[in-house]
């Protein structure tokens, strides 16, 4: 133990007797490991984001649709745009003839759409629903002000609508929008509500940037020729399974899916959304180990280049020690603490850089980053890896080294 804080009194007196020389040294190393604590901490945030965003929709709800959850990774859309598309007859089917179904609702939306009013209109970027009126039921949409549209404004296809906040604040900042009226592709409607705020879904794009019409109000301006996405809630949390398992078969019949042939449709959970993001996290996240890893190695050559300096440098000195006794091992000891050591300053600084990072994140950008504990404790272990690893060779050379001839060094 002695020895071992000697070798550490010695390789902190070497740091402070050349600061500049040692921070250089250990750039490559406080870039790897920021990196990996900034994109584990945005990573974590996202799935904490999923996790919250999942468990506001609608409880034991799933979704029937022709296209793949979440559109994480590399889908080829050409492949699913071929299927056969979902039309209200399947969902009046799912509704009669699901036994274990509660609640069936059909919906459809366009993206890219602008809102306006005589003295302002939104970017083309606002989504419109179009919705029957028992889709809060399944959605978990709530209103802030105002109400949402009833069975005879959905059946009629009323012109009548609900903004979404981010909507409304561009279109009547500091009012209520409610009995005002928002033209949408030049047709008037009425605003009846005011959706409550959600935020983000999936940390992506904004839940509020939206806005609901009836779905017969919706066909009459984008047309019948599109596919449903059609919401299903099971009559009890104890017959979800099987009420998938019941809308499943039927479809498969309404479709004529041969037994051997895989399913022409998706159905989605909270459950399936959340695990094809973590499939697209992982990715991610191995690909931010690479990048760490890339970096740990440029510093730990930089360590090696620094440490084998060091023992040029104090050659004498290592003489000295070995004539008064010092063996081969408190001088391996000695270099190969520096080269630790070293390394491991790299490490701390780079999680002070990468807290900093997920903190701007969190401030300037409004964005739920975390950062695990584990990921703290993987950085600063591999940091002294790296330094043992690539230090280890310029105190074999230091332990090496003849005494006599050491001491006649320059």
């Amino acid at each position: 133990m002695r020895a071992f804080l000697d070798n550490l009194r010695l390789a902190l007196g070497t740091f402070l007797g050349n600061p500049l020389r040692s921070l250089l040294t250990l750039l490559g190393i406080v870039i790897g490991v920021a990196t990996v604590i900034t994109m584990m901490g945005l990573i974590e945030g996202l799935r904490i984001k999923v996790n919250n965003d999942m468990g506001r929709m609608g409880a034991h709800t799933f979704q029937v649709t022709k296209w793949p959850a979440g559109g994480f990774g590399r889908i080829n859309w050409a492949k699913y745009a071929k299927r056969q598309d979902f039309e209200m007859p399947d969902s009046r089917a799912i509704e009669e003839s699901c036994p274990s179904v509660g609640t069936v609702v059909p919906t459809d939306d366009e993206g890219g759409q602008k809102l306006s009013t005589p003295s302002s209109e939104t970017r083309p970027s606002v989504r419109v629903f179009g919705t029957p009126a028992n889709y809060p039921v399944v959605s978990g949409v709530s209103v802030q002000a105002g109400r949402y549209f009833n069975e005879v404004e959905a059946l009629d296809g009323r012109h009548v609508v609900l903004l979404g906040t981010d909507v409304s604040d561009a279109l009547f900042p500091g009012m209520n929008p409610v009995g005002h009226e928002v033209r949408i592709k030049g047709r008037p409607f009425r605003v009846i509500g005011l959706l409550q705020k959600r935020g983000s879904m999936l940390g992506m794009f904004s839940m509020d940037n939206q806005v609901m019409i009836p779905l017969r109000a919706f066909h009459q301006l984008y047309g019948k020729a599109r596919s449903l996405d059609i919401s299903v809630q099971a009559k009890d949390p104890d017959l979800f399974k099987k009420a998938q398992d019941e809308v499943s078969a039927l479809m498969r019949r309404r479709r004529d899916v041969p037994a051997n042939m895989p399913n022409d449709f998706e159905i989605h959970t909270n459950e399936s959304v959340t695990a094809s993001f973590n499939q697209l996290s992982n990715v991610i996240t191995i690909a931010g180990v690479g990048v760490c890893l890339l970096s740990l190695v440029v510093g730990g050559i930089g360590i090696l280049n620094i440490m084998l300096v060091s023992v040029m440098e104090r050659t004498r000195e290592i003489g000295v020690r070995k004539a008064l006794g010092a063996r081969k091992r408190r001088i391996l000891g000695q270099f190969a603490t520096e080269a630790i050591l070293l390394a491991l300053m790299g490490g701390a600084i780079g999680v002070g850089m990468g807290f900093g990072l997920v903190f701007l994140g969190n401030w300037m950008l409004g964005f739920p980053m975390h950062v695990p504990p584990w990921v703290v404790g993987l950085a600063l272990f591999m940091s002294c890896g790296v330094g043992l690893l690539f230090g280890i060779y310029p105190a074999a050379q230091a332990a090496k080294l003849d005494p006599v001839e050491a001491m006649r060094a320059d």
